[in-house]
């Protein structure tokens, strides 16, 4: 059996909201679909139907009551059964092309329908009691089971089922040689209003699935657009966010180049002047550089662990390297202040990131210095319950009980019992904020405990490690090298910016050092080339030099003009975007991130060629 749907969208008897025109015609489309979908199964039953009449009455009915039935119905099903195969070959038909199918579907509907009325009157007598009920049977059961693919619209159901079962009932009701027929006619009638009744809950039921679909279908339609506008958005904001730091680490490479040199030429004035107000006046512009440099540092950190730039690479980390790496860079400072600088535990192994590790107790240490007077700075290592605290105390002016709990905020700077001094302020207040941030993401517990007038402690928990096979390397400790005097040792320069060089040159040639100095790696390979090199004792390469070369080929140039014993190479960088690590590692070299104070420039130079400086300065 087969049916069609109009665009006709019954009132929901759930109490759905009536559909828009536009979704009463999607509607329509969608049950005139199913209706095709359903179409074997109505094939199927509609055969089965027609080899029952065949069993049940070919033994006892009349020929031509046979053929008047069979033909009609036979080519009925033909044409069913053609336009489902049609329908098949077109699966893809739009909603309008859909729609337009029901002319035909109604047409085989209502014929379909009518022969089964037809049925009641050529067969209703022919045989006994068990044709009789079995030919009632069949009516109802077709009727029934067409409510599931033409219950969908009201009228088109109405005039199927009428020419299903008025005839029927009417047949029955003027057989009066059948006992009861009256109250079977009844209960006929019965029938024929119960199935009206399912057709039209079945009716309102479809239309409220099938609405519901087609919500469900714009919801996910519509989530995929904004999902997609969220990816681009996300996209776009990534970008922007790369485009800020990549900005912003351009703009401080480019601002740490005068900052360098400011202070390069600061400290040779300072060699050359020997009154107490020019060196008071260089100490205030080294200060000033050194603040700036925590500035770029704090400002490019925080951004870049915003934006997520930061990689958690854990593995095993020998705190006695690390813990000299922290002396060779934060004794000038704690000596300069008149303080103790410590480190205890140093033969423990830290299982963490090593860089980002790093990055924490030079914040927590350069804090320590910066808030402590008298006293000193302890950096130590112990274990607690397969743990190692990493902990850096200080005897400094301690932080009030109100402010412990924002410390860790951004642009906050603590307040103790006291006020600050001026060098208490430098910075943004980003350094703790960056510390909380790198141990978050880390995974490591970070807390801090302090009293006003005696001190804090910042500790930090990580999971202790296993040391290497390899012996450990045992880094030799350099005294702070205040007055540092080279003797006529000879440098390598390599920097393109030239007053950094030129700032580079005075101030070797101050300490007294000679000095050759280069802009491009050209220029150095044709000094190796030439018979007048000399073998340096140590190298100053920039990290960026013109041409897109890098300071890491002109370290190559010189080892291998001077093979033999290894050359002492310090590279200088403008950016603190980070990445070099791993090439410290494999050219051999010590890294310094520009402005570099002058302090900082001779313990490095002391520490690489093994040397203790003067009391002098």
């Amino acid at each position: 059996m087969s049916a069609v749907v109009s665009t006709e969208v019954p009132a929901s008897p759930t109490g759905a909201p009536a559909a828009s025109p536009t979704s009463a015609s999607a509607i329509a489309a969608e049950a005139v679909r199913a209706h095709l979908r359903q179409s074997p199964v109505a094939l199927f039953g509609n055969l089965v139907g027609m080899l029952l009449v065949g069993l049940i009455f070919a033994p006892v009915a009349e020929r031509w009551r046979l053929v008047v039935w069979f033909v009609p119905v036979v080519v009925l099903w033909l044409l069913r059964l053609a336009h489902w195969l049609w329908y098949g070959r077109r699966a893809n038909m739009s909603d309008e092309t859909i729609v337009a199918q029901r002319t035909p579907l109604a047409w085989l509907s209502v014929a379909q329908g009518a022969m089964w009325g037809v049925a009641s009157w050529v067969f209703w007598g022919e045989g006994g009691v068990f044709q009789k009920t079995a030919l009632i049977l069949m009516v109802v059961t077709y009727t029934f089971g067409a409510v599931q693919v033409v219950g969908t619209q009201r009228r088109l159901f109405l005039v199927f089922v009428g020419v299903v079962f008025v005839p029927g009932i009417v047949r029955v009701a003027l057989d009066t040689a059948t006992p009861n027929h009256l109250e079977l006619a009844g209960l006929m009638l019965l029938l024929f209003a119960a199935t009206l009744l399912m057709a039209r809950t079945y009716r309102g039921a479809l239309a409220d699935a099938i609405e519901l679909r087609r919500h469900s279908e714009q919801l996910a339609a519509q989530l995929q657009v904004e999902k997609a506008q969220a990816e681009a958005a996300r996209r776009e904001a990534e970008a922007a966010s790369r485009a800020k730091t990549q900005f912003f680490a351009a703009a401080s490479h480019d601002l740490r180049q005068p900052l360098h040199a400011m202070g390069l030429f600061a400290e040779a004035l300072r060699q050359r002047a020997h009154d107490p107000e020019v060196a008071k006046l260089v100490n205030s512009i080294n200060e000033s550089v050194d603040a700036l440099e925590g500035l770029f540092g704090e400002l490019l950190d925080i951004t870049r662990i915003d934006t997520g730039g930061v990689d958690v690479n854990p593995q095993p980390v020998r705190l006695r390297e690390l813990f000299a790496r922290l002396r060779l860079h934060f004794e000038p400072a704690a000596f300069e202040k008149g303080l103790a600088l410590h480190f205890r535990g140093e033969q423990h192994v830290a299982h963490a990131d090593p860089v980002l590790l790093e990055r924490v107790l030079r914040n927590l240490v350069s804090n320590a210095i910066r808030y402590t007077e008298d006293g000193g700075v302890l950096v130590s290592a112990r274990r607690r319950g397969g743990k190692l605290l990493l902990q850096v105390w200080d005897s400094g002016i301690g932080i009030a009980p109100a402010s412990l709990p924002r410390i860790f905020d951004e642009f906050y700077q603590v307040n103790s019992h006291r006020p600050l001094e001026p060098h208490h302020r430098k910075g943004l207040g980003l350094g703790l904020a960056i510390v909380k941030r790198l141990a978050a993401l880390m995974g490591t517990p970070l807390s801090v405990r302090s009293r006003p007038g005696h001190g804090t402690v910042f500790t930090l928990e990580v999971p202790e490690g296993r040391a290497p096979r390899a012996l450990d390397a045992q880094m030799p400790r350099a005294a702070t090298p205040i007055g540092l005097t080279l003797d006529g040792r000879l440098f390598v320069v390599v920097e393109d910016e030239a007053a950094v060089r030129d700032g580079l040159v005075v101030l070797l040639q101050a300490w007294g050092a000679r000095v050759v100095a280069f802009d491009t790696v050209d220029a150095v390979r044709a000094w190796c080339a030439g018979p007048a090199a000399e073998r340096p004792d140590v190298l100053l390469v920039d990290y960026r030099l013109p041409g897109g070369t890098t300071g890491l080929e002109a370290l190559a140039l010189l080892r291998a003009r001077f093979a033999g014993a290894p050359l002492p190479a310090i590279v200088i960088t403008g950016s603190s975007l980070g990445g070099h690590e791993d090439e410290a590692t494999t050219h051999d070299f010590h890294l310094l991130i520009k402005p570099v104070l002058p302090n900082k420039l001779r313990a490095m130079i002391a520490f690489k060629l093994g040397v203790r400086g003067s009391a002098g300065g």
